[in-house]
C-alpha cells in the first residue's frame, strides 16, 4: 500500500518542511493550501507524483472535494498532517470579532474538519496517522493570544479525545506543539531578546518541527500525545 499524506498548510512554513521530508522519505504528498498557486510551488519542489490542492480548510465543501480528488489523483489518504493555522494577536479587549472567529474556524475547526474526512478513508484502511500542529502558547498562554491559545489547546482536548475514539480502528492521532521557529509569524518577534530564555539559545527552524511530525507519523504505539518541540523553553516559562 502505497503511504499517501494530506499536508494542509503544506505551502509554506512548517507545513512545507513536513511535505519536502516525507517526500524524501518515499510518501506520495498532497500539498493543500487556500493559494493554489503556492501550493503548486510547494509541490513542484517534491519532484514527480506529488500534487498540490486548493482547499479552504474552514470550509467542510472544500475539504470533502480535496479528499475526493486527493483520493483521484493520488489514491486513499492513509496518513494526515494539520499544518494550517493564523494568528492574529491582541488583548482580548481590542480583539475584533472577525479577527476570533477566523483564528477558531482555521486552528481548530479546520483540523476537526480535515480529521472527520480522513477518518472515513482510514476506516476503510483499517488503518492510519494524524498529527496536528498545535504550539506551546497553547498549553502555556501568553498576553495578548488569548484566543489563539484557546485555538490552540481547543485542538490538543480535540486531539487526545479524537485518539481514543479511533484507536480500535488502528487510528493514531497526536500533536506537535512548537515553540518559537522561524515562520511567517514569528517574522516580526524580537528574536535576539526571546531565544534569551531558549535553552538550547535559537529559534527553532521548520525542519526541526518536521522530523517530530514524522516521528509521530510513524511511531506505531504512541497516540494522543502532545510533543513539544521547543528548545527547552517550557522550561523556563
Amino acid at each position: 500500500m502505497d503511504k499517501v499524506c494530506a499536508v494542509f498548510g503544506g505551502s509554506r512554513g512548517i507545513g512545507r518542511a513536513v511535505a519536502q521530508l516525507l517526500a524524501h522519505k518515499g510518501y506520495r504528498v498532497a500539498v493543500l493550501a487556500r493559494n493554489l498557486d503556492m501550493a503548486q510551488a510547494a509541490a513542484g519542489e517534491l519532484g514527480g507524483g506529488h500534487f498540490a490542492f486548493s482547499c479552504d480548510v474552514a470550509k467542510e465543501r472544500d475539504v470533502q472535494n480535496a479528499f475526493e480528488e486527493m483520493g483521484k489523483n493520488l489514491g486513499p489518504v492513509n496518513f494526515l498532517v494539520n499544518a494550517a493555522g493564523i494568528n492574529r494577536d491582541s488583548l482580548l479587549v481590542r480583539a475584533k470579532s472577525e479577527d476570533m472567529l477566523s483564528q477558531l474556524h482555521t486552528n481548530l475547526l479546520g483540523p476537526m474538519l480535515t480529521c472527520k474526512a480522513a477518518i472515513k478513508t482510514m476506516i476503510q484502511q483499517q488503518g492510519g496517522s494524524i498529527v496536528n500542529i498545535g504550539s506551546i502558547i497553547g498549553l502555556k498562554g501568553n498576553s495578548g493570544q488569548s484566543v489563539y491559545s484557546a485555538s490552540k489547546g481547543g485542538l490538543v482536548g480535540f486531539s487526545r479525545a479524537l485518539a481514543k475514539e479511533v484507536a480500535r480502528k488502528k487510528i493514531r492521532v497526536n500533536v506537535v506543539a512548537p515553540g518559537f521557529v522561524h515562520t511567517d509569524m514569528t517574522k516580526d518577534l524580537k528574536e535576539e531578546h526571546l531565544k534569551k530564555n531558549i535553552p538550547l539559545g535559537r529559534f527553532g527552524e521548520p525542519i526541526d518541527v518536521a522530523h517530530a511530525v514524522v516521528f509521530l507519523l510513524e511511531s506505531p504505539y504512541v497516540t494522543g500525545h502532545v510533543l513539544v518541540v521547543d528548545g527547552g523553553l517550557q522550561l523556563v516559562i
